[in-house]
């Protein structure tokens, strides 16, 4: 894990020594100070001038000063770079990762990887790795230039700063563990505010608001119970080290006041000696923090590395998928969508011949749905075959597949930004013309008329400005755009008024001519029409017909079709 934590700052390591080396000199002239005030001392008990001493000690408070602001701006530089980098390698993988994948985990939770974990990463690839260096060049440098002022007290500094030190190093697992907890929690929080926020709405309706705050509390104080156990090891590691150095202190202090009265060392010595321990606390806590900071980004990185682990699709294409219309087949094809789970597709079969309209219907459950999910391959079947003009679909590379086909969902998203964002984004290639043409075939003509800046209004997030039926008339000329082969819709009418249903209707009817068009629908009035209807129950095929055929030979199609008032 350490090791490809390091991976992450191999693009900066030339910035990052160079603000090492920075960071060095700056502590290089951070330890000649107390040796300069012993000059001081030594010429003030001499009777010699001290504008010498004086001067050299101004200088390196100065050349420390400006050489260490030099350095933490390029740790701070290389940080974010850090940061860019480590987010965008994990928003690459989130974005191809396979469906499966990503319905099982939770949005909230994702966006806390991207957003805290990564940060957790800069703090331990800057400040903790290049300055528990710098730290470590300053702790040697300290114990020597101690080594030359008294023996005997450097023995007795490193005795009990060792001692404590192993203490602390105790510590550092505790701290990672409860780090990695405290950062589950973060994520769990995320994800049950997320809920809340995706069905906003609802939650306004229900009178939901005191309950729904309640649990997202209740999340947040798990994160809070959390957070407290870092700080509590943390802190203990802290309060060890300043104890160390204090400790040490009062034994230097009581030994070397006996060997200054039995003049076996000057005050002057003892003098440097005391303001070089003193050098120690900065160097001893850089690197307890830079432990902590390890921890807490080992932790981070087994968060990060858990979604990079997962296998991700291969690159797909946003190019159109002009062509010929397809024809599809389904032949015994099985799919559950977990061992653990039930089986949604039993041996479905059926064909659709190149162009036309082809319906599915059926009750709810029956894997109408799933069929376009296996299309699209979001989802791998089991058994049985699926193809595409005669050619099995995991033969097909991904991108070339999806190309071929348009997918309009059932709750027709719709993203943040304008109208023609939406239009064009599975076709940035559009013209113009095409884009005015499909506005015009799915009716949107007079929304674009009565919007303040026509197709560059903004549509508020998930489209939240727009009516339902006017999303569901978005997202189909967005896919219309793409210029599909196979075009998918999925209960394309279910949020339009009659008169925009009979229009929507007239357009289907239209594409049919051009591509082969699958629909789903609950609502057979939209389909009574179709060149053919597929009947689905039970994760099976029981009949497929023209309306007039399966109302005189299919029970359940009669059914459905009687409660809808279609037959009599």
């Amino acid at each position: 894990m350490v090791k490809e934590l390091l991976g992450y700052v191999r693009v900066h390591r030339k910035i990052l020594v160079l603000g090492g080396l920075l960071s060095l000199i700056g502590s290089a002239a951070g330890l000649s100070m107390p040796l300069l005030a012993k000059y001081v001392v030594d010429a003030f008990g001499q009777d010699r001038s001290m504008a010498g001493p004086l001067l050299w000690l101004t200088v390196a408070v100065l050349v420390g000063a400006v050489v260490s602001a030099g350095g933490s701006y390029l740790m701070e530089r290389t940080g974010e770079g850090i940061v860019l980098g480590a987010r965008r390698r994990l928003v690459d993988r989130m974005l191809r990762l396979k469906v499966a994948d990503v319905d099982r985990l939770k949005p909230g939770d994702l966006l806390s990887r991207v957003t805290g974990d990564t940060t957790l990463l800069r703090a331990v690839l800057t400040n903790g790795i290049v300055e528990s260096v710098s730290a470590a060049f300053m702790l040697v440098g300290a114990v020597v230039m101690m080594a030359t002022m008294d023996g005997v007290l450097l023995l007795v500094t490193l005795l009990i700063v060792v001692v404590i030190g192993g203490l602390v190093a105790l510590i550092m697992p505790k701290i990672q563990r409860a780090q990695a907890h405290a950062q589950e929690a973060v994520g769990e929080m995320g994800a049950v505010l997320d809920r809340a926020l995706q069905a906003y709405r609802t939650v306004k309706a229900s009178g939901a608001e005191e309950r729904e705050i309640a649990v997202v509390g209740e999340a947040a104080a798990r994160a809070r119970d959390r957070g407290l156990q870092v700080a509590g090891w943390t802190s203990l590691a802290g309060v060890a080290t300043w104890m160390s150095v204090q400790i040490a202190f009062l034994a230097v202090l009581a030994v070397g006041g006996s060997r200054v009265a039995a003049g076996t060392l000057e005050v002057s010595s003892l003098i440097a000696f005391l303001l070089y321990l003193f050098y120690l606390v900065p160097p001893i806590g850089q690197l307890v923090q830079g432990g902590v900071q390890l921890q807490q980004g080992l932790a981070a990185l087994a968060r990060i590395k858990e979604i990079e682990d997962l296998p991700a699709e291969a690159a797909t294409t946003e190019t159109p998928g002009a062509g010929r219309p397809a024809g599809l087949t389904f032949q015994d094809v099985v799919f559950r969508y977990g061992d653990d789970r039930p089986v949604v597709h039993d041996g479905v079969s059926f064909e659709v011949p190149p162009g036309g309209l082809t319906a599915l219907v059926g009750p709810s459950g029956a894997g109408k749905s799933t069929v376009f999910a296996l299309l699209e391959r979001f989802y791998e079947h089991q058994s049985g075959t699926i193809r595409i003009d005669g050619r099995d679909i995991r033969d097909w590379p991904l991108g070339e597949l999806r190309a071929a086909l348009g997918y309009v969902e059932q709750d027709a998203p719709v993203l943040a930004g304008t109208l023609r964002e939406n239009l064009l984004f599975a076709a940035r290639d559009a013209t113009e013309e095409e884009l005015l043409r499909a506005v015009a075939r799915t009716r949107l003509d007079d929304l674009v008329s009565r919007l303040p800046d026509g197709l560059d209004t903004a549509v508020g997030h998930r489209g939240v400005l727009l009516s339902g039926g006017e999303r569901q008339r978005v997202a189909i000329a967005r896919a219309l755009l793409r210029k599909p082969r196979l075009l998918l819709l999925d209960e394309a009418t279910s949020q339009l008024d009659a008169v925009n249903e009979l229009r929507l209707r007239e357009v289907i009817a239209e594409v049919a001519e051009e591509t082969t068009v699958l629909v789903i629908a609950h609502r057979l009035s939209t389909v009574t029409g179709a060149d053919r209807i597929v009947v689905m129950e039970g994760g099976g095929v029981r009949a497929t017909g023209t309306h007039d055929e399966l109302v005189g030979a299919d029970e359940l199609y009669r059914e459905l079709a009687a409660t809808q008032f279609l037959t009599g």
